[in-house]
């Protein structure tokens, strides 16, 4: 299992899509994670420390883990399969250990608000794992320079055009 760090949760502007950029720590690597835009809510409220009148969902699944005298160990983002990354909440509950299956939008969430470290299986970074110095390599199609005026970073994967077409969309300075 590799730990990971949220880095982000980026917003297309072109589309409203959302997505949640893991980080290896300690390493280079990027995990990026399509999620929907309530559990990018979710995330981010907690991560800025917004406090909301009403508790929403995460919040209640903290709080009934805590009522019930359970801890959230870890969560692990654990398979990726046809696209589909899945996750599992691993709790700590009288003694025992118990995997719940989750999203893995709704287990990173929770593990946030459970000050929970956040894992990667080591299969699926391998296989969905990008390392920006490697996977992507500098056009310059002018003469400004490098990444000048009209310089774009490509994926050299085609694989990774719908995470290209994505992340090109994204608005950075934000």
């Amino acid at each position: 299992m590799i730990e990971v760090l949220i880095d982000s949760v980026r917003v297309s502007l072109m589309s409203q899509h959302r997505i949640v950029v893991l980080r290896e720590e300690g390493g280079v690597r990027y995990l990026p994670i399509w999620i929907g835009p309530f559990e990018a809510d979710a995330i981010t409220i907690q991560l800025q420390g917004i406090e909301v009148s009403r508790p929403m969902t995460h919040d209640l699944l903290r709080e009934l883990i805590e009522t019930l005298d359970g801890e959230v160990s870890h969560v692990i983002i654990s398979d990726l399969q046809n696209d589909t990354f899945y996750a599992k909440i691993v709790l700590e509950v009288r003694g025992g250990t118990v995997e719940i299956d989750s999203r893995p939008s709704d287990a990173v969430a929770l593990a946030v608000r459970m000050d929970a470290p956040i894992y990667v299986a080591d299969d699926v970074m391998e296989k969905a794992g990008m390392e920006p110095e490697e996977e992507l390599s500098l056009v310059d199609d002018d003469e400004d320079g490098p990444m000048g005026q009209g310089g774009v970073a490509v994926a050299e994967d085609e694989d990774l055009d719908v995470f290209r077409d994505f992340i090109e969309g994204l608005d950075i300075d934000n």
